[in-house]
């Protein structure tokens, strides 16, 4: 009788392993770490993209310091936070890259030059597609963490990911209810005074 149960512990523990989830969890977080990284590309991308658009509002207002001083402060704390990985952290800085940014798009709504400048229009086509992208990429990134904490509080999974010390992942959410939205300025409007 030993001898035939021999055999059958190899096949017990070839199907104990293949039923633990361990190649799940370690497929559904390196997706979840992919779609992340989206994320970080996008914000990066909206980062250097702001940079430009400064560039091209300071031509025309070299007196607005202070909202300049503003978005780069803004800006270097979006590139801090997409560097610590940390979604959290990152949407927190994308928000206040965000309010810095709605302070610069009003300024130009004062100089009308700046408004039929191609390379500030180019900008701002730009700024919005990125803007797009980063909600996409969020989007992305939401699900795969969603299905991935989801699979590791499933039995006989949640085994085998305390045993291995998977944790969940954090969600990229935006904290600020304002926020959610990008903004936005009327160029068809006459200019007003700057705040």
């Amino acid at each position: 009788m030993r001898s035939r149960s021999l055999p059958l512990l190899p096949l017990l523990l070839v199907l104990a392993a293949s039923s633990c989830g361990y190649n799940t969890i370690q497929t559904m977080d390196e997706r979840a770490a992919q779609a992340k990284k989206q994320i970080e590309v996008q914000l990066q991308r909206r980062a250097d993209l702001v940079q430009n658009l400064v560039n091209t509002v300071k031509g025309y207002a070299a007196h607005e310091e202070a909202v300049f001083t503003n978005v780069a402060n803004a800006r270097a704390g979006l590139a801090g936070a997409v560097s610590r990985g940390d979604p959290k952290e990152m949407a927190q800085a994308n928000e206040q890259l965000t309010g810095a940014l709605g302070r610069l798009l009003v300024i130009s709504e004062a100089y009308p030059q700046l408004k039929a400048d191609q390379g500030f229009l180019r900008l701002q086509d730009e700024l919005t597609g990125t803007e797009n992208r980063i909600a996409v990429a969020r989007t992305d990134y939401n699900e795969m963490a969603g299905q991935y904490n989801t699979y590791i509080r499933r039995f006989p999974a949640r085994i085998t990911a305390k045993a291995t010390g998977a944790k969940p992942r954090e969600y990229f959410e935006v904290t600020n209810p304002a926020s959610l939205e990008a903004p936005t300025v009327d160029f068809s409007k006459p200019p007003g005074k700057t705040p």
